[in-house]
């Protein structure tokens, strides 16, 4: 079981206080997307008396600039929302780079900033950036609000100055100067769904070609993140951003940081990655090469929707074992006492509805997608109650008239299916793309299923399918 009691406010006050009331009773986590919180617990944690979950509440996904210029990111707002935001792509480019970097689609639908920051994991990718753009946060309980700056919000590994009665109402930060550029790389052992082996942000303020500023954090080497304040001397105030300069900086943050030996990859190595991302950044920069090879419309998964999940009008406290009520492959459905499971195992066991497959039960292997109001997700990381009151899509619903769906007739033809053990999966991604967008490229097919595994293929045929099946459509 996930939780005793999952608790969906339909406002913030009410949020608020139910989170107040619940911490006195017994163990109580705040949920946004879920995509952590689910994986500690299919990993032993200790699962809470009670979940709050937040993602229902209205007006908490927005993002806006004020009079003062600043920039504000709400709580539920998912990575993939932030990447199609034009206040983040205009002014808060590293940040950008970093939420794209996260996970894949179908995690970047659901993962929040907020909850990327309150996990506090150093190997986190959208802190580092916050953290070169002097970033606030807005703390919220029922007794008031604080304000804090990123370094006294982190207190070390998952440690953060959150009390249990608190939430992150709002991310904060001023619009960079207009002479200001930035950028983040990731060093990962693979290109998609990867932890950080160490990161880098940067932000540089120029006159000219003089660096006047710079500001350089890194992730993954150390409890917290790390200013790189040696190199940043090097950087500003000293004229062009030279070769010279360049190796300068990256020989003194190889250093000045510590990294740690992990089953993922030495200290050793650690070091040495950050001095090549230091000079693959730094280059960027130095020939405006930063935002190269960017796609104008990124793939998000989205289907037919903004992106933006629908709010609920009324509250709902789910005991473990309570009934869940939704749309489920466009026919209202009662998934029998799934209140305390996850929306794949309610699937699978309540709605008897196979296709959804488990294979990792952790988000890394694409194969449980389904579409959470129109949107691609990962059921293995949803808890069951969240689709209270949703609208659920699995492969059994892609062709609701008894026809094959383009996607599944262009896999059949195109020779797409070996075991067949990710094919729903796959197909879900694929579909959703399709809708998206009509005729994809390849390279649109790829990004759509970059959180799809398949041990059995090249991704080859399964990459012709998805392009053959736009095209039969148009």
């Amino acid at each position: 079981m996930l939780c005793s009691h999952y608790l969906i406010p339909a406002t913030l006050e009410h949020a608020l206080t139910a989170l107040a009331e619940h911490v006195q009773l017994g163990r109580t986590r705040v949920l946004a997307g879920g995509t952590d919180i689910l994986v500690e617990l299919e990993h032993g944690a200790a699962a809470p008396a009670t979940l709050v979950d937040l993602s229902r509440v209205p007006g908490l996904d927005q993002i806006t600039l004020d009079a003062e210029r600043r920039i504000h990111i709400g709580p539920l707002v998912t990575h993939n929302q932030a990447v199609a935001h034009p206040l983040i792509r205009e002014h808060g480019w590293p940040l950008l780079r970093a939420c794209w970097e996260v996970g894949a689609p179908q995690i970047r639908n659901r993962g929040t900033l907020a909850g990327n920051l309150a996990t506090a994991s150093p190997a986190n990718d959208t802190i580092t950036p916050l953290w070169t753009l002097g970033a606030s946060l807005t703390l919220a309980s029922s007794r008031g609000r604080r304000t804090l700056p990123l370094p006294e919000f982190f207190r070390g590994v998952r440690k953060t100055a959150l009390e249990p009665d608190e939430i992150i109402l709002d991310i904060s930060f001023k619009v960079p100067p207009s002479t200001a550029r930035g950028t983040f790389i990731k060093a990962g052992l693979r290109r998609a769904q990867a932890i950080s082996l160490v990161n880098i942000a940067v932000l540089l303020d120029f006159d000219g070609d003089d660096v006047v500023e710079a500001r350089i954090a890194f992730g993954s080497v150390a409890p917290t993140i790390v200013r790189a304040e040696a190199a940043e001397a090097i950087l500003a105030g000293r004229g062009p951003l030279t070769p010279a300069a360049i190796a300068e900086a990256a020989r003194l943050i190889q250093d000045a940081i510590r990294p740690i030996d992990d089953v993922r990859a030495s200290a050793a190595y650690r070091r040495h990655l950050a001095g090549v991302i230091t000079r693959r950044a730094l280059e960027q920069l130095a020939s405006g090469r930063e935002r190269e090879g960017w796609l104008a419309q990124p793939v998000m998964l989205w289907g037919k929707t903004d992106g933006h999940y629908p709010n609920l009008a009324a509250s709902f406290d789910l005991p473990a074992g309570a009934d869940i009520h939704c749309t489920l492959n466009g026919h209202p459905a009662v998934l029998p006492k799934a209140a305390g499971l996850t929306l794949l195992d309610a699937l699978r066991e309540g709605a008897l509805l196979p296709g959804t497959k488990e294979g990792c039960a952790e988000g890394e292997c694409g194969a449980c997608t389904v579409w959470l109001d129109g949107i691609a997700v990962m059921s293995c990381l949803v808890p069951a109650a969240r689709a209270h009151g949703a609208e659920v899509v699995t492969v059994e619903g892609l062709a609701p008239q008894g026809d094959l769906h383009p996607v599944q007739a262009a896999f059949a033809s195109s020779g797409a299916v070996q075991c067949g053990y990710c094919t729903a999966g796959l197909l879900m991604s694929a579909a959703n793309l399709l809708d998206e967008r009509d005729q994809p490229g390849r390279g649109e097919a790829a990004e759509a299923i970059a959180g799809n595994l398949c041990r059995c293929t090249g991704y080859t045929k399964i990459l012709d399918a998805i392009v053959a099946a736009g095209a039969e459509r148009s």
